[in-house]
């Protein structure tokens, strides 16, 4: 093994402490795979008034600690606790910014007006507690813009410091849609100096973009999967962004997301009716027929079921999913589960639905994990019809239940779904290009002939499907492929 390395996370989420994404996964699994294979980890989070400090066992670590923002000293403490695997997470305590709902906005869906300060605040008492606890590191590694400015810091407030002046800066983009955009006025406090706000910086059209400075500073950059790489360098994906990833070369890449199979797996998986294996699929028919019931569907084992789990959002497609549902169930023998919440109107559409399609369409509006994982095991395919997708780890979990992703060839979607090959049964899902309700409905068409025409594909594409990995162990050695390139590119800069 190389040189263990010192990598410190930080982020503003982290499973299991605080979710609200792909983002609070990332935190809590690719530390876990790094320390398995050798490396010093730790993380560094808020703490929210969510953390259950007794379940999660925290104790103080530190305290108190003055950290420097523009003008002022904000006053604060850290406490600490361990992962079941043992990674260090350090937990930022100042009550006026985090002692409240939510994690970015309260319980009506509104951001809090001073995220800006909020999240800078954070990123500041991060790198303050290293160097307070003289916490070295090779690697700062920092994601999506509520942690972008730490590259920043590194370079302008601590180059010559003892504890953190050699560490190399990683940032991790999640989904280039959210930039931390703030009004000028706010930027005075992040204390990153005037000279930093111009527009190759953190200026943006006369205000702050975090994520933009970040991307400035950031010895290295990724983002979620190869291809919502080259979408967000080249195309309208990249929300204004594009120039700047251009600019970073060879310094900007995309790594596939990995996937916690102690999980998702259905040879183990507790929350589902029975389980099952690739090689014995009888469990999958016995949590599709529960599946049937518990939603009121015809409980028939002949008829093809198409499982939904996701956020209500443009970005996810379900606005192009709702009306392609109607003309399929009008035209073809299929039944629909959806599980989700989130823009009311889709909320009270998809509620609706159960009404009009008695027997054939079951929904279940908020979030379940349980029956997350029965519309996994129980479904026949699973539909994610999303505009873009950085990464996207449902089609993943599809895959290990033997339920084929329908999906929209876009980011980390065409990256693990295969395009079924009618010829001989190839691939493991369908893909459609157009996002749109008519390619939506063509493409359902295409996996319902599939089912009822073409069972012997089925079968071939349900066992490879079953037997793919997309293990945090081969994404973390590619993420140390970037740490080493990072410390490449810092060194050269210290010269």
């Amino acid at each position: 093994m190389a040189t263990p390395l010192k990598i410190i996370m930080i982020a503003s989420e982290c499973v299991p402490y605080a979710k609200t994404g792909g983002l609070g996964d990332v935190v809590g699994a690719l530390p876990k795979a790094l320390k398995q294979m050798g490396h010093d980890v730790r993380i560094i989070i808020p703490k929210y008034a969510s953390v259950d400090a007794r379940k999660f066992g925290l104790k103080p670590f530190h305290s108190p600690m003055g950290v420097w923002m523009g003008g002022v000293e904000e006053w604060c403490s850290a406490d600490e606790a361990l992962t079941e695997e043992g990674v260090p997470v350090y937990f930022i305590e100042h009550q006026g910014f985090f002692g409240r709902e939510g994690i970015y906005n309260n319980s009506r869906h509104e951001d809090y007006l001073d995220n800006s300060r909020r999240f800078a605040f954070l990123t500041r008492a991060a790198l303050q507690l290293c160097i307070d606890r003289n916490i070295e590191a090779d690697i700062v590694h920092v994601h999506d813009w509520p942690t972008a400015p730490a590259a920043a810091y590194l370079k302008t407030w601590f180059w010559n410091s003892n504890v953190l002046g050699q560490a190399a800066s990683v940032l991790t983009i999640h989904n280039i849609g959210h930039q931390g955009k703030y009004g000028r006025d706010q930027y005075g406090y992040t204390g990153l100096g005037w000279e930093h706000f111009t527009a190759d910086k953190f200026e943006d059209l006369g205000n702050i973009n975090f994520l933009k400075g970040g991307i400035h500073f950031a010895d290295m950059v990724t983002t979620v999967s190869p291809s919502y790489a080259e979408e967000t360098r080249n195309t309208e994906l990249g929300a204004g962004l594009s120039a700047y990833l251009r600019v970073k070369g060879d310094a900007y890449t995309g790594i596939l997301n990995g996937v916690d199979y102690n999980e998702w797996n259905p040879e183990t998986d507790p929350f589902i009716p029975a389980r099952f294996s690739a090689a014995n699929l009888e469990g999958k028919a016995i949590c599709k027929a529960a599946l049937q019931q518990h939603f009121g569907l015809e409980v028939n084992p002949n008829i093809p079921v198409f499982g939904v789990v996701s956020r209500f959002a443009s970005q996810k497609g379900l606005d192009l999913l709702y009306p392609a549902i109607h003309t399929v169930l009008k035209e073809m023998a299929a039944q629909f589960v959806i599980l989700g919440s989130g823009e009311k109107d889709l909320e009270y559409k998809f509620m609706q639905l159960p009404a009009q399609y008695p027997g054939k369409v079951g929904s279940f509006i908020g979030y379940n994990n349980e029956l997350s994982h029965w519309i996994e095991a129980g479904s026949d395919f699973f539909l994610m019809p999303s505009r873009y997708e950085p990464c996207g780890l449902n089609q993943m979990y599809s895959l290990r239940y033997g339920a084929l992703p329908i999906v929209h060839a876009t980011g980390g979607l065409i990256d693990s779904v295969e395009q079924y090959d009618e010829y001989d049964g190839a691939g493991n899902g369908f893909l459609f290009w157009d996002a749109g309700p008519k390619s939506i409905h063509n493409t359902i068409g295409w996996a319902v002939s599939t089912y009822y025409d073409r069972k012997h594909h089925m079968a071939k594409m349900i066992q490879y499907a079953m037997g793919q990995r997309f293990s945090w162990e081969r994404s973390a050695g590619e993420y140390l492929k970037v740490y080493e390139q990072a410390l490449q590119r810092r060194r050269q800069l210290v010269r």
